[in-house]
């Protein structure tokens, strides 16, 4: 899963994100990012990683190599040059908080099932797992209702329009060139 991240973290989810725009690059990201979390609901006790899990963790990680630079670009979007640094920072503060939120509650959740199924008699093994279940279901309802507003509510004329500011921007960094390189004759 951090190979396909990372691999495709190395310029080909950029490029995606300026051809077709940001939302339109997050839809099929957060897409296969709930297939992989369901598949790996269905995972049996006794697993087998080649036929169980790895496809989970690659569609994870091709999920998350192209969801994350779009909501980064999406976080960043509207940010003006003089507020780019507080726009990163607190969109990198809420990934992280999110995350550690959300690993907390779904893990105190898992826990508090397999105790459950494990009082009712189910073998460590089978009350572990379903209790990893209901954690990952969860996450994967989250996921869901992340798609549903990301294909309800961006649109990708969001995208555009931050393009075209940035295009905007760009004479007046020309201008700033040939200022430079007049005073640089002088």
């Amino acid at each position: 899963m951090a190979l396909t991240i990372g691999i495709l973290s190395l310029g080909f989810s950029e490029r995606l994100n300026t051809r077709f725009g940001a939302p339109r690059v997050l839809v099929p990201g957060l897409a296969l990012i709930a297939v992989g979390l369901a598949l790996i609901v269905r995972v049996p006790v006794q697993a087998d990683y080649v036929r169980d899990l790895l496809p989970a963790m690659l569609l994870l990680g091709v999920g998350a190599g192209l969801s994350f630079p779009a909501l980064m670009s999406l976080s960043m979007s509207a940010a003006t040059p003089r507020d780019s640094g507080l726009a990163s920072g607190l969109a990198n503060t809420s990934l992280q908080v999110g995350g550690a939120l959300g690993l907390a509650v779904l893990a105190t959740l898992a826990a508090g099932r397999t105790g459950r199924l494990a009082a009712e008699g189910q073998s460590a093994a089978a009350a572990l797992t379903g209790g990893y279940h209901l954690a990952v279901a969860l996450g994967t309802g989250f996921v869901v209702i992340a798609l549903a507003l990301a294909a309800t509510v961006l649109r990708p004329s969001q995208a555009a329009v931050s393009d075209e500011n940035v295009v905007g921007e760009a004479p007046a960094i020309e201008e700033l060139a040939v200022d430079k390189l007049a005073i640089e004759q002088l």
